[in-house]
């Protein structure tokens, strides 16, 4: 299959073919997601909380960004790989910003992911002008968790509202490929997508969205213990995954594995 590209997103949104996305931080799952039918890969910097532990997305370091685009890119040829721009790395000057996207192409990404609005626009331009694919995100945006207080649906209200179009209509003319909204009412995010020129992903936006993105471990259901509403698990992988460890570990105790089959001559 030929890899997919920003020009293939944009003709799904024009002949209303819905766009999927998720979140990949590792080669295995890469590997997985390859064979999938996958549109977009994105190496969220929700990694922090998935994959290290941290307590959100503020402490997620470039160099934790480096080593998992380069782990994934090594396991991906068939969807359009993306890559979070890490908290505090595209905000100061423009000159930052282009070399951080810099180093996150280099280690393998096609595209680059910023949170923000209108004041992130200078930002956007230059990347684009110097050949760099861009996401937008908007509605919740995990690295203003603490300035919004929480994980907290945005939008809400005209005022709010209005300020999301004119975020939307600002991302785009700065040259976006594509926008998420995060954590916003149906209505409103159906609207913007309905007048938006790029595909906009949601993620807890609704059904009217061009397409859908969520993080893989929480498809998987890796924590049984998260449950936002927007989330939908396809599996049960926490109690899979700690049953057959509870096997392995009683078959060890009773001497029932290994078996001589599992045995070298």
């Amino acid at each position: 299959m030929p890899t997919v590209n920003v020009r293939d997103l944009t003709a799904r949104k024009r002949n209303g073919v819905k766009i999927t996305m998720l979140t990949c931080y590792d080669y295995t799952f890469a590997r997985l997601l390859d064979r999938c039918g996958i549109d977009v890969v994105l190496v969220g910097d929700s990694l922090g909380n998935v994959m290290l532990g941290y307590e959100d997305t503020t402490q997620v370091r470039l160099s934790d960004m480096l080593h998992h685009v380069r782990a994934v890119a090594r396991g991906l040829t068939v969807p359009l790989l993306c890559a979070d721009m890490p908290f505090l790395t595209y905000h100061a000057e423009v000159g930052e910003t282009l070399r951080t996207a810099r180093r996150l192409v280099q280690a393998g990404a096609k595209a680059v992911k910023l949170e923000g609005g209108r004041e992130i626009c200078p930002q956007v331009q230059a990347l684009v002008q110097g050949g760099v694919a861009v996401m937008g995100h908007l509605g919740f945006t995990p690295q203003s968790v603490h300035r919004i207080g929480g994980h907290v649906v945005q939008g809400r209200g005209e005022d709010a509202a209005q300020r999301l179009r004119a975020d939307a209509r600002a991302l785009q003319d700065a040259g976006v490929f594509a926008l998420v909204l995060e954590l916003v009412p149906a209505v409103l995010a159906a609207e913007i997508s309905a007048v938006s020129a790029v595909p906009v992903i949601g993620i807890g936006a609704g059904r009217q969205c061009d397409g859908q993105v969520l993080v893989l471990h929480d498809l998987l259901g890796c924590d049984a213990e998260f449950t936002p509403r927007f989330l939908k698990k396809y599996e049960n992988l926490a109690a899979r995954v700690q049953n057959a460890v509870q096997n392995f570990v009683g078959e060890v105790k009773d001497g029932s594995f290994p078996e001589q089959r599992h045995e070298y001559e």
